[in-house]
């Protein structure tokens, strides 16, 4: 994403749901006596609002039950529990077999930060449905996402704007325009949102986690979190860990990382996944129409992006397809191995002097509907890390790691490492280089992590384990491509969570699946 800290560590989020159709995604303070016994008023669900990415109300459920949607007041400082409150926005299916095998409710965090979980969960329910014979199935818009008295910053055409800029500087110029064009994005955040802007730290999150498994009813908070929500759920585990339940992290953040070395290992997992994508393209037995070998495909990217920078080509009217958003394009296709066939139809449009798939995929990263509409997640995904995050990073510290950045990844490196001015000028202060996830006394954690994830590396997993603490996670791997692994289907990942989630059983130390 432009001007992001990094890119989005989502998983396939409300912005990549777009996808299809666009080419055819401390202590325990939250005992409140009047908040916790508050009763959800469950009522049908309507369609998903601008801010959660738009379309349609969620189809019926298979069983012919309905998507439930409620709103559960939280503090608006939970610092002050007893003043000002928010709405955080819920959706819901009820657990579809029999009453005397239900668990409780099973919450998930796609992932981000920003992105609609209210929009999210119907359309990845099916991926989860063996879930729903024993749990209610439950998502909600974060605080400042969505629903959820969502952040806002500019407006949808300050947006095409925003992300038509060059996220690359090469001279001073360019280097001013960026930092003048960051600047003024952060006070439209600061003039449009000053409210809850202090008060979107994934720790404020965390706290409305336990505030809602009280709400529902559940002695213990079973959670399912991946990418960005594996951090909310260390940071839930680190808080609460007597409360934790059954609950799986998938996609792993690495919890130990600041912003700075998070950009850096991007750097390297994207250009992994480009490694991949391109050794997959020109090893089949047809020829692969991007390049001769996967040195040459990568080559011929290098070359388009370089001839973007100084010539844009037709994108979707009126905008242009910038080095920017090519960029950018790439990148969300590199987040799923089903993207890649989209990847190379884009490039082979684009090497023809037509930007178009690039463009839409680099919307659907950015949350862009077809009609011209953003959702929230490029305000949200920038206030949540500009609260979590205390580095705040300058012009010239940034060009002094260029070169380290270039050396991780020749394509994504100076897009990343600029990326991490985006905090500079923020308004609020942040918390801390890293999150704390250490949760002693926490039930087991099942950690899964997949080798050739791009946006949340491999590695990532494995620091989760060691920072939660001797005797609490257990650690998956799984061999494959793409961001996630449990929704790649793979029949070993899904058996060994099916598992512990539905039966308690826990995988065996170290378990790898390929």
């Amino acid at each position: 994403m432009a001007n992001s800290s990094r890119l989005r560590a989502a998983a396939l989020t409300t912005a990549a749901l777009m996808l299809p159709a666009l080419l055819a995604g401390c202590g325990d303070r939250s005992k409140d006596s009047d908040l916790s016994a508050q009763k959800l008023d469950w009522k049908d669900c309507t369609a998903p609002s601008e801010a959660e990415g738009g379309g349609s109300a969620p189809s019926p459920l298979p069983n012919g039950g309905t998507w439930q949607c409620a709103t559960m007041k939280a503090p608006l400082d939970w610092s002050n529990p007893k003043g000002d409150t928010i709405g955080i926005a819920l959706i819901r299916a009820r657990a579809s077999g029999p009453a005397s095998e239900r668990i409780g409710s099973l919450v998930f965090n796609f992932g981000g930060p920003g992105g609609s979980g209210v929009s999210s969960l119907p359309a990845f329910a099916p991926d989860y449905a063996a879930l729903r014979t024993r749990y209610d199935l439950v998502s909600f818009d974060p605080r400042g996402v969505g629903r959820s008295s969502p952040v806002q910053c500019e407006s949808d055409s300050q947006l095409d704007v925003y992300f038509q800029q060059d996220a690359t500087p090469d001279n001073g110029a360019e280097r001013t325009a960026l930092v003048n064009r960051t600047k003024q994005f952060n006070a439209a955040c600061e003039k449009n949102s000053r409210k809850i802007l202090p008060h979107v730290a994934t720790t404020d999150a965390a706290r409305d986690m336990d505030l809602m498994r009280q709400v529902l009813g559940d002695d213990k908070l079973h959670y399912f979190g991946i990418s960005y929500g594996t951090e909310l759920g260390g940071v839930y585990a680190h808080l609460f860990p007597k409360n934790v339940g059954r609950a799986v992290l998938d996609a792993v953040v690495d919890p130990t990382q600041n912003p700075e070395q998070s950009a850096l290992g991007q750097a390297k997992g994207f250009q992994l996944a480009l490694d991949n994508y391109a050794a997959d393209c020109t090893s089949k037995t047809t020829q692969c129409p991007v390049g001769t070998t996967a040195q040459d495909v990568k080559n011929r990217i290098a070359k388009l992006l370089n001839d973007l920078e100084k010539k844009p080509i037709p994108g979707i009217a009126p905008r242009q397809l910038t080095q920017t958003a090519a960029t950018n394009g790439i990148a969300q296709s590199l987040y799923s191995k089903d993207f890649w066939e989209y990847l190379t139809e884009g490039l082979e449009q684009a090497y023809a002097g037509d930007g178009k798939i690039l463009m839409l995929l680099s919307d659907s990263m950015n949350g862009r509907s077809e009609d011209g509409q953003y959702s929230n997640i490029t305000a949200a995904n920038i206030a949540i890390n500009c609260a979590d995050e205390k580095p705040r990073y300058t012009v010239g510290y940034v060009q002094r790691k260029l070169p380290e950045f270039r050396a991780a990844s020749p394509l994504f490196g100076d897009y990343l490492a600029w990326g991490m001015v985006s905090c500079t000028n923020w308004p609020v202060a942040g918390a801390a280089d890293h999150p704390d996830v250490s949760a002693p006394g926490s039930a087991p954690i099942l950690v899964v992590g997949n080798t050739g994830d791009p946006a949340t590396p491999y590695e990532g997993a494995k620091k989760m384990v060691e920072a939660l603490g001797k005797g609490v996670a257990v650690e998956l791997t799984y061999k494959g491509q793409g961001h996630g692994a449990y929704d790649s289907k793979n029949r070993c990942v899904q058996s060994a969570v099916n598992g512990y989630l539905l039966d308690g059983r826990e995988p065996k130390a170290g378990e790898v699946c390929s």
